[in-house]
C-alpha cells in the first residue's frame, strides 16, 4: 500500500506561513485561540477512528507494547502536556511514522525494518512527539486563520482516502480544500523539521539515548534512498537533506558521550516484524539460520529462527533453540512468550499453562502475557474463565478495538449474547463504523427485554454514541 501523506502534521505543512524563531514558542493563546487542544483531541480521535477503519493493522501484541511503552518512555522527558496518547500500528513494509493532533502516534512496520538500532528508532518517535509537543498543526492554522476546524475536517477527510490508496480522490479533496496553501508547504516544512530536529535530540538525551543517533539514522535513509524515484513516504514528508544532517550531526555532538544506542529488546521486537514481511517463514529461518551460522552467539538470530520455526510447525527445531536462550536468560519475558506460543501451538497446553501462571506471578500487568493468557484459556475451550481475564484486560486497555474484538467473540462463546453485541458496538465505535455500533446496542436491547436497569444502561451507551457521531459530523462540516 502507498501511505500518501497520513498525518496531520502533513496537513500543516498544507496550511501555513514560517516564521518561527529559534527559541523555544509560546504555545498560549492565539493558536489555542483558532484550534484548542481539546478540539485537537476529539479531531485526532475522530480521524484515527476513520483511519483503523481504512488501512491493515499490525496486532502483535508483543510489538504494540513495545511501541507504547518506548514512547512513553520519550514522553516522559518531552514537553507534551497532554499525555492521553493512542497508538496506531500499520502493516506497512514502508518506512513511515507520524504524530497526529490529539496524541495520535503511528507507526509502520517498515520503520523496524529501517531502523537498525533502538536509538534510531528512537530519534524518528522523539522528532515526531516534538511535533505533538510544540503543536505545529495549530500553529499552522493559527498562520491562516481564516482556516476553521471544519475545513481542517475536510482536508483530514481527504488524506484517509488517499492514506487507504484511492490517491487520487484524496489528492483532489486535499487541493479543492486549500490549493493556495501548496506554495508555502516546503518552506513550512523546512521550520517545523529544524525545530522538531532540535527537540527531538535534546529529548533523546534526556531519555539516556546517545542523540548521534538521529542523524545516523538520517545519513544510512539518505544513501539508502538516494536514487530511488519514489522514495518511502517518511522522507516526503520529512525530507533529508545535507544541511539537515550536518546540523543534527552537529547538534548531536556536543551532548556527552555514553548515551544509550541499542537494546536486546528491540532487536528481538525487531526480528518478529522482518518475520512479519518474510514471504513464508521458510525463507525467515534460512535467513536467520544464516546469520546463526555465521555467529553461533547471536542470540537475536536464534530467536527469530524459533519463532519461524515455530511458523513453519518445526516444534521439535524450534525447542532446541529455545533452549540455550532460555538456560541463558530465563525471565526474559519474549523468549518465555514464545515457549508458551510453541508448547500452546504443539497442543501441550499443560505445560504452557503452568508457564503462564509463573509468569504472571512476575509480570501480572504486562499486556502481551494476559493476551497470551486469554487465547490458551480459548484453546482449552474455558470461555468464561477468558472473559473474566477480558474483563481485566480492558480496565487497563479501554478503547483498543483488539481487545474488544476478543471480548466480543469470547462472549459470544460463553453465551453472553447481550455482551457480544455490547462489545461489537464498542468495537465498530473505535474503527469509526457508528451506524453498525448504534445497530448492535439496538440487539441488545432487544435481548434486554423487560431488565429494565440493563436495557437503561444500554440506552445510555447508545446515546453517548449518536452524540459522539453528530460531534464528528459537526465537525467535518
Amino acid at each position: 500500500m502507498t501511505f500518501l501523506r497520513p498525518t496531520l502534521l502533513t496537513l500543516a505543512c498544507l496550511l501555513a506561513s514560517p516564521g518561527f524563531a529559534d527559541d523555544l514558542p509560546s504555545l498560549g493563546d492565539a493558536s489555542s485561540a483558532i484550534v484548542s487542544p481539546q478540539q485537537e483531541h476529539q479531531l485526532g480521535r475522530a480521524w484515527l477512528a476513520m483511519l483503523r477503519s481504512q488501512v491493515s493493522q499490525l496486532n502483535d501484541p508483543q510489538l504494540k507494547n513495545y511501541v507504547e511503552t518506548s514512547v512513553y518512555k520519550l514522553v516522559e522527558t518531552s514537553q507534551l502536556n497532554d499525555r492521553r496518547l493512542e497508538f496506531i500500528l500499520i502493516d506497512s513494509p514502508q518506512l513511515n511514522a507520524f504524530a497526529a493532533p490529539g496524541g495520535i502516534v503511528g507507526v509502520n512496520g517498515g520503520l523496524f525494518l529501517n531502523a537498525q538500532t533502538e536509538g534510531e528508532y528512537a530519534s524518528v518517535l522523539a522528532h515526531e512527539l516534538a511535533h505533538l509537543s510544540q503543536r505545529h498543526f495549530a500553529r499552522g492554522v493559527e498562520a491562516q486563520q481564516r482556516m476553521q476546524v471544519p475545513m481542517m475536517a475536510a482536508l483530514l477527510a481527504g488524506i484517509i482516502v488517499a492514506a487507504a490508496g484511492a490517491g487520487d480522490a484524496g489528492i483532489a479533496a486535499i487541493a479543492g480544500t486549500q490549493a493556495a496553501a501548496i506554495q508555502e508547504q516546503r518552506r513550512f516544512s523546512r521550520q517545523n523539521e529544524q525545530e522538531a530536529d532540535r527537540i527531538g535530540i535534546l529529548n533523546l538525551e534526556k531519555a539516556g539515548y546517545d542523540p548521534r543517533s538521529m542523524p545516523s539514522m538520517f545519513e544510512r535513509l539518505m544513501r539508502q534512498y538516494r536514487f530511488d524515484a519514489k522514495p518511502p513516504e517518511f522522507l516526503l514528508t520529512h525530507p533529508v537533506t545535507e544541511s539537515r544532517i550536518a546540523d543534527t550531526r552537529n547538534r548531536a555532538e556536543q551532548a556527552p558521550s555514553g548515551g544509550r544506542e541499542d537494546s536486546m529488546t528491540y532487536q528481538l521486537i525487531r526480528a518478529r516484524v522482518q518475520l512479519i514481511y518474510e514471504e513464508t517463514p521458510g525463507l525467515g529461518a534460512k535467513r536467520f539460520r544464516a546469520q546463526l551460522d555465521e555467529n553461533p552467539k547471536n542470540d537475536v538470530a536464534r530467536y527469530g529462527l524459533a519463532i519461524a520455526q515455530i511458523k513453519g510447525g518445526q516444534f521439535d527445531d524450534a525447542r532446541e533453540n529455545l533452549k540455550p536462550l532460555l538456560a541463558k536468560a530465563p525471565n526474559e519475558i519474549i523468549y518465555n512468550l514464545a515457549q508458551v506460543d510453541l508448547d500452546s501451538t504443539s497442543n501441550r497446553l499443560t505445560e504452557a499453562q503452568s508457564r503462564v501462571d509463573r509468569l504472571l506471578t512476575q509480570y501480572p500487568r504486562n499486556y502481551p502475557l494476559n493476551q497470551v493468557r486469554v487465547d490458551l484459556l480459548l484453546k482449552q475451550n474455558r470461555p468464561a474463565d477468558a472473559e473474566k481475564a477480558l474483563e481485566a484486560l480492558l480496565k487497563s486497555r479501554p478503547d483498543d478495538p483488539d481487545v474488544w474484538y476478543m471480548v466480543a467473540e469470547t462472549r459470544g462463546l460463553s453465551g453472553n449474547i447481550i455482551g457480544l453485541h455490547q462489545a461489537r458496538a464498542e468495537y465498530f465505535a473505535l474503527v469509526g463504523d457508528y451506524r453498525q455500533a448504534i445497530q448492535q446496542l439496538d440487539f441488545a436491547k432487544r435481548k434486554a427485554g423487560s431488565n429494565f436497569p440493563l436495557s437503561s444502561r444500554i440506552d445510555a451507551r447508545q446515546r453517548e454514541l449518536m452524540e459522539q457521531e453528530r460531534l464528528i459530523k459537526d465537525m467535518m462540516g
